[in-house]
């Protein structure tokens, strides 16, 4: 079974304190590289959100490089093409999609690019909006 990590699954694996922390480990430390995936553009989501939280609960630089060197290590990155890239960007604005939500949708293609079996997220809201064929692969871990 394919399983593709939404970003917001994997932030709470490197979080102790995080309330999805235990939940987002166990998925996390139960796969590998030939049943996990993750898109590229997640190791940057990642990098940035750890060393942007507020106060103490705030990495260095080189903390959250070890943990973006984690998440390669044990899971397949999938990339969209500069084609591919520019088909989501057009679906998402005959879809009305705007915002943010743009790199939900570019995630949820890289899943489908994936043939993922699940898609891992604590945002199924978000997820959701994008049809059936998205709808079918979400679950929480």
């Amino acid at each position: 079974m394919k399983t593709f990590f939404d970003t917001s699954v994997l932030i709470p694996v490197f979080l102790g304190n995080h309330q999805h922390h235990q939940a987002s480990l166990e998925a996390f430390a139960n796969i590998d590289r030939r049943s996990g995936y993750c898109a590229a553009h997640s190791l940057a989501e990642l990098y940035s959100t750890l060393t942007r939280l507020p106060g103490k609960h705030r990495l260095s630089s080189e903390q959250a490089f070890l943990f973006v060197t984690a998440v390669r290590e044990r899971l397949t990155l999938v990339t969209l093409d500069a084609s591919e890239y520019l088909s989501v960007v057009e679906e998402a604005a005959l879809a009305g999609i705007i915002g943010g939500v743009i790199y939900d949708l570019l995630l949820a293609q890289c899943a489908m690019k994936a043939r993922a079996d699940v898609l891992l997220t604590w945002n199924v809201k978000h997820f959701q909006q994008f049809g059936p064929k998205v709808a079918r692969l979400l679950k929480t871990p």
